[in-house]
């Protein structure tokens, strides 16, 4: 963009967000960049634009920008739910581009701010998550970048296996059943446990020695100390994942003793980090970051059709009241038809969830006879309903709630199940296209996977299960994910599932991988 361009986008800025202001939008502060296509597509496969180094995301990076390179995809802004809010705009955009841009950012940043699932997510994210790479490079600093490499490899290979709604304290184990030895019940932490354990980490004779707090990380509280570790055995090791025959033996209850955990543990990630016998406390540390970070991500995969509906219905309103010339009418109309056209064997969320709002708003606005007689309503509610579903729903609730047949029979949506190599028309029914589509979106479309015993067969082996519900696990990725498991348990690993209407149970050992039908 030249200067010009930019001089009048700024001032078309400051106009739009007075004019969704007024229209009823609550976003936060605003912080617009225009920025070449390598660092908005550098923020886009690290997911933020300061984040720790991983090679996924140069891989994510080579893929993105190979595609815009080529003309096959393009990203025209990305926005990061912070406060302030900070909005990355594509320097190749053109003028009528990037003023449709704005429109949808701030109503971005409006659901950010609003619906109830973000209300629990940091608004300093950007500073955490720096803070969080800074700590990671001081590891491999000290540990090796193999060593810390292998490490992350596994966590993010867990990292969507979180709970996003955690109800009470993790399941644990009452104090009076437990034997000497066994793992503590998990505190909770705070932003600021390093400060409050400050003293602990420098013991007298830590003192004295002079060493690197950065360099002997202590465990948070809730994390039990891991003790008798032998020497240089760290998740650097080669292949096979065996542990080697000088490494502790896991502390094991007597015969009898209660399941660990005493009910089915959700988190995964949780449950490895405080529980793992084999874990330094450098490594529970790089785990808890991971664990952080996907916890924030969690509620823009719960809210996808909504927040890009809620987006483009906002970018169409505000843009359609402004005096446009022809050229940009002309361009801003191609451009939002390119955003809703609808796509091949999947859904389109931008306009899935434009749809529903806009199906939303005409409902409560001028109702149906139908609807004035089984829902009661008065009509004359149209916006105000659709600020109400913004706040209160996730995507799941959003479908479920709001999806009907008129709107099922305009965007022509069916039920398709694969069979082999085919994909073939399950149902054509509203409702069970409905209940099919929110089933899908359910857990953000990622399957359960739940601790059932972390003292499997008195051995010390960990015991997965996962939540069948009708959709079977992806094999081939389930056997190259357990050993990333293996490799923070320490221990052989189990994960029992669901295979054509059989129970299976998958193994692997550190070697081998095993399949048993139960």
């Amino acid at each position: 963009m030249t200067d010009r361009e930019l001089l009048e986008l700024e001032r078309w800025t400051e106009r739009l967000v007075r004019r969704a202001r007024a229209e009823g939008l609550d976003f936060y502060e605003m912080r617009f960049e225009v920025v070449p296509a390598d660092v908005l597509y550098s923020v886009g496969a690290y997911g933020m634009p300061t984040r720790f180094s991983h090679w996924s995301f140069g891989k994510a990076f080579h893929r993105m920008k190979t595609e815009y390179d080529y003309n096959l995809s393009r990203i025209y802004e990305l926005v990061v739910n912070s406060d302030p809010c900070y909005a990355f705009l594509l320097d190749g955009n053109t003028l009528a581009q990037n003023k449709l841009v704005v429109a949808h950012v701030l109503a971005h940043s409006d659901f950010f701010k609003n619906n109830w699932r973000f209300a629990g997510t940091s608004h300093f994210v950007m500073d955490n998550m720096a803070a969080h790479a800074e700590r990671i490079a001081r590891y491999e600093f000290r540990y090796g970048k193999e060593a810390v490499e292998r490490l992350l490899d596994a966590a993010l290979a867990l990292a969507e296996q979180v709970d996003p709604h955690p109800v009470g304290p993790p399941s644990e184990p009452d104090d009076e059943d437990e034997e000497p030895g066994a793992l503590e019940p998990a505190r909770p932490s705070t932003p600021y446990d390093d400060l409050w354990e400050l003293d602990r980490r420098l013991g007298p004779s830590q003192a004295a020695e002079g060493r690197d707090l950065a360099a002997t990380p202590t465990p948070r509280p809730g994390q039990r100390p891991v003790q008798g570790r032998s020497a240089g055995v760290t998740l650097q090791s080669s292949e096979p994942r065996r542990r080697s025959e000088g490494h502790r033996e896991t502390v094991r209850r007597p015969p009898g003793a209660r399941r660990h955990p005493i009910r089915p543990e959700r988190d995964l990630l949780r449950f490895i980090m405080q529980h793992s016998e084999y874990l330094e406390a450098w490594q529970r540390d790089v785990l808890a970051m991971v664990r952080e970070e996907a916890l924030y991500f969690w509620p823009q995969i719960e809210t996808k059709i909504m927040n890009e509906g809620w987006a483009t219905y906002w970018h169409a309103i505000l843009m359609r009241d402004e005096e446009l010339g022809e050229a940009e009418a002309l361009e801003f109309a191609r451009m939002h038809a390119s955003v809703v056209q609808p796509y091949r064997l999947q859904l389109n969320p931008y306009l899935l969830g434009w749809k529903l709002f806009q199906s939303i708003e005409a409902r409560w606005e001028c109702p149906s006879e139908e609807d004035r007689t089984r829902l009661g309503l008065p009509g004359g509610q149209g916006r105000e309903k659709i600020f109400e579903v913004r706040q209160l729903e996730t995507d799941v609730g959003f479908i479920r709630n709001y999806l009907t047949r008129s709107l099922v029979e305009e965007l022509h949506l069916v039920s398709l199940v694969r069979r082999g190599d085919e994909w073939q028309v399950e149902s054509t029914g509203w409702q069970e296209v409905r209940d099919a589509l929110a089933a899908r979106l359910a857990n953000g479309g990622i399957p359960v996977i739940v601790v059932e015993d972390g003292d499997y067969g008195g051995k010390g082996e960990l015991l997965l299960r996962h939540q069948y519900e009708g959709q079977e696990l992806d094999l081939h990725h389930l056997e190259r994910t357990l050993p990333y498991v293996f490799d923070l348990w320490g221990r052989p690993v189990h994960l029992m599932t669901t295979v054509e209407g059989k129970q299976a149970l998958f193994s692997y050992d550190g070697e081998s991988h095993h399949r048993t039908v139960v």
